[in-house]
C-alpha cells in the first residue's frame, strides 16, 4: 500500500479493502454486524471500488445522506440521516430495499429515483411535503433534497445518492406564525364582541392545516355557554352545538373548568359516531381535539374556551400547545378589549344623555327665568324713565335694573350655550369690515379702562371684509375684553385685527396677572375657573370663554391662548377670509350693519356697565 512520509508518522493514503465502514460512527458499527452476503449487495469484499468509496464518504459525512445501490435499490445511510429522519425505522432500514423502507412515500420518490437511474440526471426538491411513518403514525414532514446518480466501476449508473435536510419545523413554524399574524391583523380593528368573533372565525378559517376545525364558546353572565364562532364546522352541527351546559356530553366543559389547563379530548370518531368530522385541508379527519381556556383579564374564571381539532399528521407537542395558547390569548385579549370598549361606549352614551338632559334643563330654566326677568325689568325701566320717581325709589330701581340686566345676561349666555350644544344655532354671515366693527366694539370699553387707570390700544392692520355673524362676533370681542379688564390691574389692553395665512386674526393682549401653565389646557372648558386667580371680581360662571370657543367654531375658526404669569395673556382668534367656509343659505345681505340685535341682553352697554361695577 502506498504511504506518504510525515515527520511525525506515516498516514495511509487509502483504507484497507476490509475497512469500508471505518469512521462510520454508530451506523458504521451496525453495518459491520450485517451479513451483507445475504443481501443483493453481497459481501463488502466483493463490492466495486466506486461503491466502497461512496459508502465510506457517506458514512463519514456529518450531513444527512442515504443511498440506494443495485437492482434491488438496497438502502444505506449515515448517522445524521438516522437521527434526523428515520426515527423508529432505524436500524431496521439498513440493507433493506428502499421501496420497502419508504413504502408510504414511494409514489412520491420512486419516480424520481427511477428517473435518476434511467437518465443519469440529478433531481432537486425544496421543502417537499412527504407523509412518512417513523413514529408510529403518518407524519406531515417537509424535506429539501437532491438525488444524484452513482456509477459503478464501468461507468454505468448503478445507484443514487440522496443529500437531504429536513425543513419540517421551519415550514410548520412559519405557517403557524403566519396564522397568528393574520389573526392579530383581523382582530386589530375589532371594537365589539361580535366583530372580534367574526374576525376570529375569518382568520382561523385560513389555518385549517393546523386547525381542521375550531370553535369558540363563551360563558355568559347567566351561566349559559354559547357558541361564539366556528371555523371549518357548521354552527348547530353535532360537533358545534349553539348551546352547551357544564355537564355536556359533547365537550367536557366541567373537566376543563376543574383543571383550568388545556384538555385533550381523544378519539373524536367514538365521541361523534356516524358523524363525518370536518377534515380541514387534509384527506383524513382529526382524531383528537384540545379545549383551551380563554382567560378573562383580572378574573380567575375564563371568558370561554377554544375547541381546536388537531392536525391528524402532527404530534401534540410543546410547540403545538404553545401555538394554541397564543391563539386563545389573542382571542381573550380582543374580547376583553371589545368588552372594555363597549363599556366605555355605553358610559359615553350615558354621559351624552346626561349632557343632553343638562342642556335641556339649562334651556328650560333659562326660558323660565327670562319671562319673570322681563316682567321685572319693564316696570323698573318705566320707573327710571318717570321724572316723578322720587330719588330714594330711583336708587332702589337702579339697583333692581342693574342686577336684573346682569342676571338676564347670565341667563342669555346659558341659553346661547345650550342652543349651540343642541345644534339649534345657525349663524347668519354678513360681509363686514371686521377691523372697523371690532374697533367700534372695543372703544366702548375705553371709559371703563381709563377709570381703572389702564390704556386701551386698538390697532387695525387690515381693511378686508369678512363674513361673520355680527352678533356672535360682538360676544366674542366683548367677552375677551371683559376677561382682560377683569384680570388686568396696570398697563394696557391691546386689540389688534390683522391678516395672516388666509385668515382674519383678532388678538386681545393684556398685561394682567396671567394664567398658570397647568391651567391653560382647561381654560376653554365649561364652568372652569382658574383657582386663586387675582381678579376685580369673583363673580361669574366660568362659561364665557367656553361660549367664545363655540362661537369661533361656528365661524370655522380657531382660538388659542398664550400666557405668562405676572406678564400677561394673549387670546388669538383666526377666522377664514371670504365666504368659502359657509353655505349660501347662511350668507346674510350686505349693508345690514345697523340692524337690531336678535338676542336680548347681549348689547355692548350691558358688558360695559357690568365692567364699571367692578371698579
Amino acid at each position: 500500500m502506498t504511504r506518504l512520509e510525515s515527520t511525525d508518522r506515516e498516514l495511509p493514503l487509502h483504507p484497507r479493502r476490509d475497512d469500508v465502514f471505518a469512521g462510520g460512527g454508530e451506523v458504521g458499527e451496525l453495518c459491520r454486524a450485517i451479513d451483507w452476503a445475504a443481501t443483493p449487495l453481497g459481501a463488502p469484499a466483493g463490492w466495486p471500488q466506486s461503491l466502497r468509496t461512496t459508502v465510506r464518504t457517506m458514512l463519514t459525512s456529518r450531513f444527512a445522506m442515504w443511498m440506494s445501490w443495485g437492482a434491488g435499490l438496497t438502502m444505506l445511510y449515515n448517522d445524521a440521516y438516522a437521527r434526523m429522519t428515520l426515527g423508529a425505522k432505524h436500524p431496521w432500514a439498513l440493507g433493506r430495499p428502499s421501496s420497502t423502507v419508504w413504502a408510504e412515500i414511494w409514489k412520491d420518490i420512486g419516480p424520481r429515483i427511477e428517473g435518476v437511474m434511467g437518465t443519469g440526471v440529478a433531481t432537486w426538491d425544496e421543502a417537499l411535503l412527504l407523509f412518512i411513518e417513523r413514529s408510529g403514525y403518518l407524519e406531515e414532514t417537509y424535506h429539501t433534497f437532491s438525488y444524484s446518480p452513482l456509477s459503478d466501476d464501468d461507468g454505468v449508473v448503478a445507484g443514487m445518492l440522496c443529500v437531504v435536510s429536513e425543513d419540517t419545523e421551519r415550514v410548520i413554524g412559519e405557517r403557524r406564525l403566519a396564522s397568528l399574524r393574520e389573526l392579530g391583523a383581523e382582530l386589530a380593528s375589532a371594537t365589539r364582541e361580535g366583530e372580534a368573533l367574526r374576525a376570529t372565525a375569518a382568520a382561523l378559517e385560513r389555518s385549517r392545516h393546523d386547525l381542521p376545525f375550531s370553535l369558540v364558546y363563551l360563558f355568559d353572565a347567566d351561566g349559559s355557554i354559547r357558541l361564539g364562532c366556528a371555523s371549518g364546522a357548521t354552527p348547530g352541527s353535532p360537533v358545534a352545538p349553539r348551546q352547551l351546559d357544564r355537564d355536556s356530553a359533547v365537550w367536557p366543559v366541567a373537566d376543563l373548568l376543574r383543571q383550568h389547563d388545556p384538555l385533550v379530548v381523544e378519539d373524536l370518531a367514538s365521541r361523534f359516531p356516524g358523524e363525518p368530522l370536518p377534515q380541514g385541508d387534509w384527506w383524513a379527519p382529526p382524531q383528537r381535539a384540545v379545549l383551551v381556556p380563554i382567560d378573562r383579564r383580572g378574573d380567575e374564571r375564563p371568558a370561554g374556551f377554544l375547541v381546536a381539532a388537531l392536525n391528524p399528521f402532527r404530534r401534540f407537542d410543546f410547540e403545538y400547545r404553545g401555538f394554541l395558547d397564543l391563539i386563545a390569548g389573542q382571542i381573550g385579549a380582543s374580547l376583553a378589549n371589545a368588552r372594555a370598549y363597549e363599556q366605555e361606549r355605553r358610559r359615553a352614551e350615558e354621559l351624552a344623555d346626561l349632557d343632553r338632559a343638562k342642556t335641556q334643563f339649562f334651556s328650560n330654566v333659562s326660558h323660565e327665568f327670562r319671562t319673570p326677568l322681563t316682567l321685572l325689568l319693564g316696570p323698573a325701566e318705566d320707573a327710571l324713565g318717570d321724572p316723578e320717581t322720587r330719588p330714594a325709589n330711583r336708587a332702589r330701581m337702579e339697583i333692581v335694573h342693574r342686577n336684573g340686566l346682569r342676571l338676564l345676561r347670565l341667563v342669555n349666555t346659558l341659553l346661547d350655550f345650550s342652543r349651540i350644544e343642541a345644534g339649534r344655532v345657525t349663524a347668519r354671515y354678513e360681509s363686514t369690515d371686521l377691523a372697523a366693527y371690532t374697533a367700534e366694539l372695543a372703544s366702548s370699553f375705553r371709559s371703563a379702562m381709563e377709570r381703572a387707570g389702564l390704556r386701551l390700544a386698538v390697532e387695525s392692520r387690515t381693511s378686508a371684509r369678512v363674513h361673520v355673524d355680527r352678533e356672535m362676533w360682538e360676544k366674542i370681542v366683548l367677552n375677551l375684553l371683559s376677561n382682560a379688564f377683569k384680570h388686568t390691574f396696570e398697563g394696557e389692553v391691546t386689540v389688534v385685527v390683522l391678516e395672516r395665512d388666509g385668515c382674519a386674526v383678532l388678538e386681545v393682549r393684556d398685561t394682567g396677572v396671567g394664567i398658570p401653565p397647568e391651567q391653560l389646557p382647561h381654560i376653554f372648558e365649561r364652568f372652569h375657573r382658574v383657582p386663586n386667580a387675582r381678579s376685580r371680581t369673583h363673580e361669574g360662571t366660568g362659561i364665557g370663554l367656553a361660549l367664545v370657543q363655540e362661537l369661533v367654531r361656528l365661524h370655522h375658526g380657531t382660538i388659542d391662548v398664550a400666557s405668562t404669569p405676572g406678564v400677561g395673556t394673549v387670546f388669538t382668534v383666526a377666522i377664514p377670509l371670504g365666504a368659502a367656509p359657509v353655505g349660501e343659505e347662511q350668507l346674510g345681505a350686505a349693508g345690514e350693519d345697523e340692524k337690531l340685535r336678535r338676542l336680548s341682553g347681549t348689547s355692548t352697554a350691558a358688558y360695559v356697565e357690568e365692567a364699571q361695577r367692578w371698579l
